[in-house]
């Protein structure tokens, strides 16, 4: 019976995508399987059956196969308010749902349609260099860098999975690992492993507050040191470290301090940095001061920082697949540029994105006060949902989602425990995403997503607390929440 996790730094092999049977995509493994990322691809002993696809074949439909049952639930029984009243509600895919009419009515204008040759025909595989531009400004100004960004630096894919996916391909040889902070955003798994066949070697965190300036799940360079030793005593090579800030799940943000610790961190051990700041612009709480790691006064190793960020969330553009990476390292830039083969966007689309972040009075008077306010009335909201049932939780005002603690609420202090209360929600037709989902080492910590439209907000709370309340016999010996209580969680 799986209970917390191995004391390896080497991840477990729940893995996400979009399509997760935890909301955003877990590829959660049948008991006897093993994590096919850790063992090589094209291993016989993984994937011994099939006789039309290649090992490598295998393990990719593997990871499809395992990912789907929560998301293909709900996309075959989703919610409409008109249409389907009784569907599932999508509280578990990190989304911004919340400024569609705001976006509509930008793209629809005239400026964003254009029909021209070189559009049509093959670009520079980094980005059309007119793209390339704007997106150093854009990151100069958001990113509040010390010196103007520059073009040749950047390069564009079309998301991050895709960066991902590149990065770790050119960066790592076959069974090498990235470190990781978990919980982490577990599609990322996915990402480094189908291509590169990378590995994960985890910095377990945990809900533990041990003084008065600790907070939980807070990572430290203890801790990074701690695991980067595990990784190699096991033998695994490990070639860098994987940041996200704002962080998913948490909602954390690193200080500018704590993000130097880290870098310094690496640097020491000659380890490339990647820096997913996909939420960058999803920071509703003025008081948690972001900082992007382009806006420091020089970088360790610039050579080995490399910067992704994307449209998906902070446009709420998930399905339109833009995507950008800044590396000072030229050999970097190169290799990955030359990936853009198979991950570049159309001509027309580069056009559009360019015509979009150029344009900054739309952005900072229209789009960036609107989407703020909206994210922030919908995280209040479900914040005193929570704390009306009582539900400790982690929100630090970033991000689309809420770190929520129901150990109280597990049948049993396991992840099968953790698994059974996730399909209680789905048979409650609300769709959540499971703690093991993103790595977490305690079985009963849940990703919920406020990112969306109030009516479906209430729809969706209100069955979460029918789930809750019609558990009646909650275990006495669940474990004691770590987590601030409920009313002081707004910081």
């Amino acid at each position: 019976m799986e209970s917390r996790a191995p004391a390896s730094s080497l991840c477990p092999a729940s893995t996400q995508d979009l399509g997760s049977s935890h909301g955003e995509g877990e590829c959660s493994r049948k008991p006897d399987q093993k994590l096919p990322g850790l063992r090589g691809v094209g291993d016989p002993a993984v994937f011994s059956d099939g006789s039309y696809l290649s090992s490598r074949g295998r393990m990719i439909k593997w990871f499809w196969d395992s990912a789907e049952e929560g998301y293909r639930t709900y996309r075959t029984d989703e919610y409409d308010e008109d249409k389907n009243p009784s569907g599932i509600v999508n509280l578990g895919t990190s989304e911004n749902k919340l400024c569609y009419d705001l976006l509509s009515r930008r793209l629809s204008q005239s400026d964003m349609h254009r029909v021209e040759p070189s559009l049509l025909q093959y670009p520079d595989w980094r980005g059309h260099l007119f793209l390339r531009e704007e997106v150093a400004k854009f990151l100069s100004f958001y990113c509040k860098s010390p010196a103007p960004l520059k073009p040749e630096n950047v390069v564009v894919l079309n998301g991050c999975a895709s960066l991902f996916s590149a990065l770790a391909t050119v960066l790592c040889e076959v069974g090498e690992a990235f470190l990781i902070p978990t919980p982490y955003y577990g599609a990322i798994t996915q990402h480094v492993c189908l291509y590169g066949n990378v590995r994960l070697a985890c910095v377990y965190l945990d809900s533990e507050v041990t003084g008065p300036d600790t907070r939980p799940f807070q990572l430290t360079v203890e801790k990074l040191e701690t695991a980067l030793q595990e990784a190699e005593t096991e033998g695994v090579k490990v070639k860098g470290l994987i940041l996200l800030n704002p962080q998913n799940p948490l909602g954390d943000v690193y200080s500018p301090g704590e993000l130097q610790e880290y870098l310094v961190f690496a640097k020491r051990h000659k380890l490339h940095v990647i820096v997913d700041e996909v939420y960058m612009l999803s920071v509703f709480e003025e008081s948690v001061g972001y900082r992007s790691v382009l806006s420091l006064e020089g970088l360790p190793d610039p050579q080995r920082t490399h910067v992704m960020w994307a449209a998906s969330k902070d446009f709420g553009m998930s399905g339109l697949r833009f995507g950008t990476l800044y590396t000072e390292n030229q050999d970097v830039a190169t290799a990955v540029a030359s990936l853009c083969r198979y991950h570049g966007l159309s001509g027309l689309l580069q056009y559009q994105m360019a015509q979009l972040l150029q344009d900054r009075d739309w952005i900072n008077e229209v789009y960036l006060p609107e989407n703020h306010a909206r994210l922030k009335a919908a995280h209040a909201y479900v914040s005193e949902e929570l704390k009306a049932l009582g539900i400790p939780f982690l929100s630090r005002g970033a991000g689309f989602f809420i770190w929520v603690d129901l150990r109280k609420y597990l049948p049993e202090d396991t992840f099968e425990g953790e698994m059974l209360l996730w399909h209680r929600f789905l048979d409650h037709k609300v769709l959540l995403s499971s703690g093991k989902a993103f790595g977490c080492k305690e079985p009963g910590w849940f990703r919920l997503v406020f990112s969306d439209k109030a009516h479906r907000l209430r729809l969706g709370m209100q069955r979460v607390r029918q789930v809750l309340e019609g558990r009646a016999s909650v275990a006495e010996d669940a474990p004691p929440s770590q987590t601030q209580e409920p009313s002081d969680q707004h910081r």
